[in-house]
């Protein structure tokens, strides 16, 4: 097939055939799974196959030109860059643990949802165009130049390296659930094989690899999210459209719980790593403190979310500010899809455990019964979850099974009894959400120590290729220490991300704000800002997590962003107005910043 014009002309027909040949690609496998192939070749063959298409396109967009490298050319049309983003924003914690918070917790994880979304708002009215029109190449390249001077510059890579690493483990740790379930591997290694694949995308064509990776990681992700949650509203009687009635199942769902609470004898041990199913959704939020909790995890999300470079970066890679401004509105339209889905299908598969009246139902049902199915079995073999019969009566009470909110996605073909190729599918679009993710924020951590740290404060007189071949190495051994971390499981994915959120709203959002909506902002009140934030959030997330002291008023360690800009705001403030104002040259710029139109202002500093 011959294509007419450019490559970026040639998208819709480009990823129309990509979509097309994904969608004949699931029938193959199911007409393998009807021919007998076993459910363990589909599961790798689904993740090999996305896999290598992924390294295709990032191998096809390799390139040694800077503009290319650092932000794509600034050629990305709005819709694929919204495509793209949502790809990069709906990370494995969006995909793999989202709809499990909602699961385990019910009610108070919606405040990921609503903060993560909201966040959107933020980027649009505060930040996007803005950052577009000054014509930047990262957000510390941003701070360094708004406010002047190699230390401000410095500090943002600080940051922006803090909650971006934090960020990254969480996102491997996410592929070494899905590739140590897809591959029988132990998680300790699957870590390492999802880090090959995501620096396979990266490594060679920087930002414009990552970004035609993306859309053709969103395609995926987002069939694999929706089929079966589609497939088990209609299985369950509830419709096609689950996003519209699955109020009627939380209503199922809560005489269930009420329910099995009845007659539960004893507390069953305490499982490390795992939860029972003895949260019931109608309990949570009813209280002030439980009020307070919810506004303050919404507001850590929305602040992180406007703060989080590798989400920043992609408004840098569009033609122009009008164009950025779009991208924000087709990515909350793309994300939308996803997060309006979730607690459906958190909704769903929790009524595919609890109600008797369904064959997949296990709670009521004798232990050798339940741990003889071969979903219990398969995912108690990788420590993902465990039966415990605490009473010893030989039935599963609802505190008696234990998981990793974590694998609720994953399981959920298996839970439901759908055909092997949907476990299939779901497990190679949650391999795309956290590539995807990890992709942007690898490049965002490379790209911000190779261009702020070597080339305009180490060497400046750099060559285009030793920058390009320090930005590649750092993307290796930053993702090898990602690796090494994740491994360890110092948390939950859920949890490394919203410290990834704090972290950069205690460091960076007031600066990036005040940067460009306050002329009188100075280089020393940004440093005092970043640093103090920083310092603060990371203090109470030590005293709170591992000190073990007392959170204040419900502000516990997913909430550390509430403490860290409040300080931040205040100590840029405050240090600003007691030194000298920036000069007019600044001023200026800043002033240059906030108009829509003309060139960027940065068109001639690169």
């Amino acid at each position: 097939m011959k294509m007419q014009g450019s490559f970026v002309d040639n998208l819709p027909r480009i990823y129309g055939l990509y979509t097309g040949g994904f969608i004949i690609f699931i029938g193959i496998m199911a007409v393998l799974e009807q021919m007998g192939v076993g459910a363990d070749t589909i599961g790798i063959l689904f993740v090999a196959f996305t896999v290598v298409i992924y390294a295709a396109i990032g191998w096809l967009s390799r390139t040694m030109q800077v503009d290319a490298y650092y932000v794509a050319g600034r050629s990305v049309p709005p819709v694929f860059n919204g495509m793209a983003t949502a790809a990069d924003w709906m990370s494995g914690a969006s995909f793999v643990a989202m709809a499990g918070g909602i699961y385990m917790g019910g009610h108070a994880y919606l405040a990921f949802v609503v903060g993560w979304t909201g966040g959107y708002v933020l980027v649009a009215s505060l930040m996007a165009p803005y950052l577009r029109k000054f014509g930047c190449y990262t957000v510390p390249d941003f701070i360094g130049t708004r406010y002047g001077g190699n230390l401000a510059r410095f500090c943002a890579v600080l940051v922006l390296v803090v909650a971006s690493f934090t960020y990254v483990t969480a996102q491997i740790n996410a592929t070494g659930t899905i590739a140590s379930r897809a591959l029988h591997i132990p998680f300790e290694i699957g870590v390492w094989f999802g880090l090959l694949g995501i620096l396979l995308c990266s490594m060679l064509g920087g930002m414009r690899a990552v970004t035609w990776t993306q859309v053709a990681q969103y395609i995926v992700l987002i069939i694999a999210y929706l089929v079966p949650v589609i497939w088990m509203s209609n299985k369950q009687g509830f419709g096609v459209f689950p996003q519209l009635v699955y109020g009627d199942a939380v209503m199922r769902l809560g005489e269930l719980e009420t329910l099995h609470q009845v007659g539960v004898l004893k507390p069953a041990e305490a499982v490390p790593g795992l939860r029972a199913l003895t949260v019931p959704h109608a309990a949570a939020g009813t209280t002030m403190l439980d009020s307070w909790r919810f506004i303050t995890l919404t507001l850590c999300m929305m602040a992180g979310t406007a703060s989080l470079p590798h989400i920043l970066m992609r408004y840098f890679t569009t033609p122009s500010v009008k164009a950025a401004r779009q991208s924000v509105a087709w990515s909350l339209l793309f994300i939308f899809l996803l997060y309006f889905t979730a607690p459906a299908l958190a909704t769903f598969t929790k009524l595919q455990v609890l109600d008797p009246n369904l064959a997949t139902g296990i709670i009521g049902k004798s232990i050798a019964e339940v741990t003889a199915l071969d979903w219990i079995r398969n995912w108690s073999e990788v420590g993902f979850l465990k039966v415990v019969d605490s009473n010893g009566d030989g039935i599963l009470q609802i505190n008696e099974f234990f998981m990793r909110g974590d694998i609720v996605v994953l399981a959920t073909p298996e839970i439901a009894g759908l055909p092997y190729v949907i476990s299939g599918l779901v497990a190679a679009g949650g391999m795309a959400a956290a590539m995807s993710t990890a992709d942007g924020l690898l490049l965002a951590i490379a790209n911000a120590l190779s261009h702020d740290l070597y080339y305009k404060i180490i060497d400046p007189k750099a060559e285009t290729k030793t920058r390009l071949v320090v930005a590649r190495v750092l993307l290796i051994v930053i993702g090898a220490a990602g690796a090494l971390v994740a491994s360890l499981k110092l948390t939950s994915i859920l949890g490394a991300v919203a410290w990834a959120f704090d972290f950069a709203c205690s460091g960076l959002f007031f600066p990036l704000v005040l940067g460009v909506w306050w002329k009188r902002a100075n280089r020393q009140g940004a440093i005092a800002g970043m640093l103090a934030g920083l310092i603060a959030g990371t203090w109470y997330l030590y005293m709170v997590r591992f000190a073990g002291m007392e959170p204040w008023i419900g502000i516990d360690h997913l909430r550390f962003g509430i403490i860290g800009m409040p300080v931040s705001l205040v100590a840029m403030v405050a240090v600003s107005l007691m030194t000298a104002a920036p000069d007019k040259e600044t001023q200026d710029m800043v002033d240059a910043t906030r108009i829509p139109k003309g060139a960027s202002v940065l068109a001639s500093s690169h």
